[in-house]
């Protein structure tokens, strides 16, 4: 089944290259990750294959990027031909209990329903072996509403409907020459905890994102500081099993995501 995410994939291969997502989410992202050596990492929505490149390249032993768009995963295996990196790219759903790591970078946001949400956190928990963790991008539930607060970074974020689960977010991309937008879907910290829950998952933290050395040499730390004040997006990770700490039933609302530089 096509859809419109079939033609975009050249759009997010060029955005994945914009300084805050170079820099900051995927510098942000790899640190958690920690040492990848060995390890079978899932990539569900990887898109046109960004993150499942540089996971291979950071030394993940397996990389298996999973999109329900024909599109995306078409593009992904082409410049998987030509580049001959391993990376595996399918439209089925990862197999169950075969990987140590799964990471879902703005895939949760695209849950129009609590019950796709509850289905896209069990695809998650069913592809991790015991213990595996869990990493998503969701819409930071703290947001900035202010849809130029994150113009420098080449996107607006608008506010289509007051805050409630599954309530509309308009993502408009404005770099380069593109010029497109995608509805996205706020979630809530409660409801994420406990579609999280349901899959399995404990230890569910919101660390912050930090930016690189680089990033603070080419564009210095004010550059920066709007978005690490309130991202557009949060980062969630969790793990399949028994909790490894103690975990606070209030933790999800004792604010937004710890930020650093």
């Amino acid at each position: 089944m096509s859809s419109r995410f079939d033609t975009l994939a050249r759009v997010y291969e060029e955005m994945f290259a914009l300084p805050w997502r170079r820099h900051l989410e995927s510098y942000t992202v790899l640190e958690l990750l920690g040492d990848l050596s060995g390890k079978a990492v899932a990539d569900l929505g990887c898109g046109a294959g960004d993150y499942c490149r540089l996971l291979k390249r950071a030394g993940a032993a397996r990389v298996v990027g999973h999109d329900t768009s024909a599109g995306m995963i078409a593009h992904a295996a082409a410049r998987e031909a030509r580049e001959g990196l391993g990376v595996e790219y399918t439209t089925t759903p990862p197999r169950a209990g075969a990987f140590d790591v799964v990471l879902g970078v703005y895939v949760l946001p695209y849950a129009e329903d609590y019950r796709a949400l509850a289905r896209l956190c069990a695809v998650a928990g069913d592809a991790l072996r015991d213990g595996g963790r869990f990493v998503t991008l969701p819409v930071n539930p703290d947001y900035d509403g202010a849809p130029d607060h994150y113009a420098r970074y080449g996107f607006r974020l608008h506010e289509a409907e007051p805050r409630a689960d599954a309530s509309k977010v308009v993502l408009e991309l404005a770099f380069g020459a593109h010029r497109d937008t995608i509805t996205a879907r706020w979630w809530s910290r409660r409801t994420l905890h406990r579609a999280l829950a349901e899959a399995g998952f404990t230890d569910v933290a919101w660390p912050g994102f930090r930016v690189s050395p680089d990033g603070v040499r080419e564009h210095g730390t004010e550059f920066w500081s709007a978005y690490l004040d309130r991202p557009h997006a949060a980062i969630v990770t969790c793990r399949k099993g028994t909790p490894s700490r103690h975990v606070d039933a209030n933790d999800e609302d004792r604010g937004g995501p710890r930020v650093s530089t």
